[in-house]
């Protein structure tokens, strides 16, 4: 079962990031370390694969 978006959003805050807003679903985050993603889509959607394994990329990327 996939993962929903605002589970992503809820990983991406415990690490550090910072939501900087966005427009319509988009959703911007930033990290101290100036990492950045964006997340799209509404927080009960299913997450697609490629935002997972984005999500867990910038967050390995902002732990160096």
């Amino acid at each position: 079962m996939p993962r929903k978006v605002r589970q992503l959003i809820a990983d991406l805050e415990r690490a550090g990031f910072v939501n900087r807003g966005g427009k319509g679903s988009h959703r911007n985050y930033q990290h101290p370390k100036d990492v950045r993603v964006t997340i799209s889509g509404q927080p009960g959607q299913d997450a697609l694969p490629y935002q997972e394994r984005q999500v867990r990329r910038q967050i390995e990327e902002s732990q160096r």
